[in-house]
């Protein structure tokens, strides 16, 4: 009988200390974090795959493969969101998955600092684009995007061996080929395939299940509320 509690404590002691292990490794994103990422954690903001990690991240902005063809994120290395919008992409996921099997959501934006929003604002000039036309690719920084109070999201989705969908042109086109609104004219006009549309229209389908609205020039953007109602909830994040 003694044995048997010695080897009981034991066995109880290990389970809890496993236990704690694995709660501290579901926490480990939020360990070491950078000064830009702690402050957008300190205005309530959540890592997204710490609420869901089967999305994946893959912020465009922290590497040179963006419009800018530079990275302007800097120490911003994860994915961030108001818990609310975490949530509801959390869901668009389980939708996907459930769906189409062996599909993830794949994120290239997510909550973004204003200052970055100037710096995406002025890069506009660097491609000649007028003036009139700024707003329709990228928010006046003055006003902020709905990225700026972390309630938009930028994603795409993936195959069952991790490869982006087709959706008909890279992420951050300028131009009638990404609207959502335009895809029929663009399919009319053979500049895309049904196939494409099949595919973005995937994405559309999960993420407005799950409360997201479309954007009508980005067929990867999508907002989780207006940009009304994130400023009278939300402080913008700097």
């Amino acid at each position: 009988m003694r044995a048997f509690k010695v080897f009981f404590s034991i066995a109880f002691f290990s389970v809890c200390f496993t236990s704690g292990q694995a709660q501290h490794a579901k926490n480990q994103p939020e360990k070491n974090i950078s000064p830009t990422e702690k402050k957008i954690l300190d205005q309530g903001l959540v890592n997204i795959q710490t609420v869901n990690p089967d999305i994946l991240i893959e912020l465009k902005y922290a590497t040179a493969d963006n419009f800018m063809k530079r990275n302007v994120y800097g120490d911003l290395t994860h994915a961030y969101l108001q818990p609310e919008m975490a949530k509801k992409l959390s869901q668009a996921s389980v939708i996907l998955q459930r769906t189409k099997p062996g599909f993830k959501l794949l994120v290239y934006d997510a909550a973004r600092p204003n200052s970055v929003q100037y710096k995406l604002w002025d890069a506009l000039d660097d491609l000649k684009i007028p003036v009139r036309q700024k707003t329709q690719y990228v928010a006046d920084p003055k006003i902020g995007s709905n990225h700026n109070f972390g309630c938009a999201i930028d994603l795409t989705v993936v195959d069952e061996k991790g490869q982006p969908l087709d959706m008909g042109t890279k992420y951050d086109f300028f131009g009638p080929l990404a609207y959502p609104r335009s895809e029929q004219e663009m399919l009319k006009q053979g500049k895309l395939t049904s196939k494409q549309i099949a595919n973005r229209n995937i994405l559309r389908k999960a993420m407005t299940q799950a409360g997201f609205t479309v954007n009508t020039t980005e067929w990867w953007h999508f907002d989780g509320m207006s940009k009304k109602q994130a400023r009278a909830r939300y402080g913008i994040i700097k």
